[in-house]
């Protein structure tokens, strides 16, 4: 046995190993189950008992001196083997790209924060309401056309009044009625989400779209404040160059109520197709809270007042992006949303 292992240490000592092929060989004769080291270790059993430790020991060493030649070798091989770097995902056609957020998602973020440094808070809704909370509760009147189905995504007709049915809400109105329902004044927050109205998909409009909304309730509150709030908003959103300007309108839960304008960012007010030639670019509703508002959700129109406004973020953004197509932000093209990294 100690003749054996001498020549196979001898063997091992001399082997040359200069290509992948020869590491192959070695393996398979040496380090493998089935080399000659394996058959030396099975038949130590064979050893006298008195011999059997020596023999041990110095099959032990043999086995490390292969092991650690083959190791060796075999690192030297993997360093200086080729470069080509091989993918995770061999299926993988393109590489993988970094993503970038959505436009709606960036002005979004901007609205919020500039009305948070304001001391707006944020609050949020259910996208399924009931007509009370959508229409009732903010004055509606029951032949409103907003109630009717070409307007409104209706689910189910309720069982009794009008204001038990069940629809997609078509404003984040909801939000404010839920929010003056539980929460006693002073209130201050905003309300952005997701409406829904029976539109057709064009260029300018869409079914599913964006909202922001915001509601001040407190004692003494005056359509001065409201001007202050939004005319702070559009110099921080649009610049500080922007011009605002209000409207008289009419809206069925806010009096006096106004339309709001800012400056064409195209033409910075001179006129162009865009604003059709008047310079100015409608961005959304405000007006003080009519007092039948308050009084439908318990809050004492005679000792409080406020005021509210909403503006769509799909409307701000193509504002801010000069974007002109409202369903570039709903189709999910990456060469549009690539813009926004």
């Amino acid at each position: 046995m100690n003749e054996q292992i001498q020549a196979i240490q001898a063997e091992v000592e001399s082997f040359l190993i200069s290509n992948e092929a020869e590491l192959e060989q070695f393996r398979i004769a040496y380090v493998g189950r089935k080399g000659r080291l394996a058959a030396l270790f099975d038949g130590l059993k064979d050893v006298p008992a008195e011999n059997r430790r020596d023999v041990g020991q110095a099959l032990n060493a043999l086995k490390q001196l292969a092991e650690g030649k083959f190791s060796l070798a075999q690192e030297a091989f993997a360093n200086s083997g080729s470069s080509v770097q091989v993918p995770d995902d061999l299926t993988l056609t393109d590489p993988i790209m970094h993503g970038s957020m959505h436009p709606l998602t960036i002005v979004r973020a901007r609205i919020l924060e500039i009305f948070n440094r304001m001391g707006f808070s944020v609050s949020d809704g259910p996208e399924i309401e009931t007509d009370f909370f959508n229409f009732t509760a903010l004055n509606f009147p029951p032949n409103h056309p907003a109630r009717e189905m070409q307007d409104t995504f209706f689910i189910e007709k309720g069982k009794g009044e009008i204001q038990d049915d069940v629809l997609l809400r078509t404003h984040t109105s909801n939000v404010q009625v839920r929010l003056m329902q539980y929460q006693k004044p002073p209130i201050r927050s905003i309300m952005p989400g997701r409406v829904f109205r029976n539109e057709a998909i064009s260029a300018r409009a869409h079914c599913l779209f964006h909202q922001v909304e915001g509601l001040y309730v407190d004692e003494d509150v005056s359509f001065k404040d409201l001007k202050d709030s939004l005319y702070h908003f559009a110099k921080e959103m649009f610049g500080k160059d922007t011009k605002v300007r209000f409207r008289p309108s009419y809206f069925p839960f806010t009096e006096p109520s106004a339309e709001m304008d800012i400056t064409c960012l195209l033409c910075k007010g001179d006129g162009c197709n865009v604003c059709k030639q008047a310079g100015w670019v409608e961005i959304g509703g405000a007006g003080m809270v009519d007092p039948n508002v308050l009084d439908n959700v318990g809050i004492d129109s005679k000792k409080y007042s406020g005021f509210a406004f909403g503006m769509g973020i799909e409307r701000i953004t193509m504002l801010k992006y000069q974007i002109k197509d409202l369903r570039l932000f709903t189709e999910n093209d990456v060469r549009f949303l690539r813009q926004f990294n």
